[in-house]
């Protein structure tokens, strides 16, 4: 069995996120203006505090993702490599007459996340504390300016450390020397489909709507306006929406393709857009978005000549 697998299953996984965009959100107007631009409650973080929440157009359709954390002087924006730009992009159109400053940090900081049931462990044997709630940050009690945030890529417990790029080496070498083993992104993707873990890009589109996703800890239904509110909102006061993303168990060990369509008793179900073989469940598994009709757990589908049962 993989190694980095078994340890992000049973154990604890370093990984080195490096590589996902980091924006420093500075100025007196920072939480103000991207409170109004994202789906959750940003005005009220505290110091320390953070939150889930997505980028939506006019139309509602989830345009990125991204995690905010809180400090002092600024708002840390962390999110995938390859959207970036276009949040900075969609920020900066929406500055006036705000005073806000938007710096790229990726190239100057690291990114090292921990993750798995032992992570906690082997963070507190590594000199760090963890921090009690999810998206809650602290500094690392003896290394100077660095990060530790409870987050997690694949939805195993796990927190995420953040430090100038040149400590990269030394967080890795205590988490080494407390216990952590090496874990790939492969590692990370099968993990995180194994829980049911969408991620942008691959399951969460551009044609997305928060609903579909089933996301809900990225929306806040208590702030006030913000872009693509609007559609939120009208889909709640409706009570449902066409399709769901879902999880799926295939009677195959063969992954199923992306994109592959979805059939229930012959009339079409959905689309499946991931897919990967489980050694915890010894079946392929998916994730797919399929029409509420038959999202239900239990629900029997088809992928072609292959059969499949909606699990949650």
């Amino acid at each position: 069995m993989n190694q980095g697998y078994e340890a992000l299953r049973r154990g604890a996984a370093w990984m080195d996120l490096s590589v996902r965009g980091r924006i420093a959100v500075r100025g007196r107007d920072r939480a103000r203006l991207l409170h109004n631009l994202t789906s959750n409650e940003v005005k009220k973080l505290a110091a320390g505090s953070g939150c889930y929440a997505f980028l939506l157009s006019p139309q509602g359709r989830i345009q990125a993702d991204l995690t905010l954390l809180a400090f002092d002087d600024r708002i840390l924006l962390d999110t995938e490599p390859e959207l970036r730009e276009k949040i900075a992009q969609h920020i900066r159109r929406y500055i006036v007459a705000d005073q806000v400053e938007l710096e790229d940090v990726t190239a100057a900081t690291c990114a090292i996340a921990l993750e798995g049931p032992e992570s906690a462990l082997v963070l507190e044997k590594a000199g760090g504390a963890a921090p009690s709630d999810d998206y809650r940050h602290l500094r690392w009690r003896d290394a100077g300016d660095i990060t530790i945030a409870r987050i997690s890529l694949t939805g195993q417990p796990g927190f995420r450390v953040y430090a100038a790029a040149g400590a990269a080496d030394e967080i890795i070498h205590r988490f080494v020397a407390a216990g952590a083993q090496p874990a790939t992104g492969e590692d990370a993707r099968l993990v995180r489909l194994e829980n049911g873990r969408p991620r942008y890009g691959e399951d969460i589109r551009d044609t997305s709507l928060p609903q579909e996703t089933g996301q809900m800890h990225a929306v806040s239904f208590s702030k006030g306006c913000y872009i693509g509110q609007e559609i939120v909102e009208r889909i709640r006061a409706q009570g449902h929406v066409n399709r769901k993303l879902v999880q799926l168990r295939l009677d195959s060990a063969a992954p199923a393709a992306a994109g592959a369509r979805l059939t229930a008793d012959g009339a079409e179900a959905g689309e499946i857009t991931s897919s990967v073989y489980s050694p915890a469940q010894g079946c392929a598994i998916a994730l797919a978005y399929v029409r509420s009709l038959y999202a239900a757990p239990g629900q029997a589908l088809a992928a072609g000549d292959m059969a499949a049962v909606v699990t949650g």
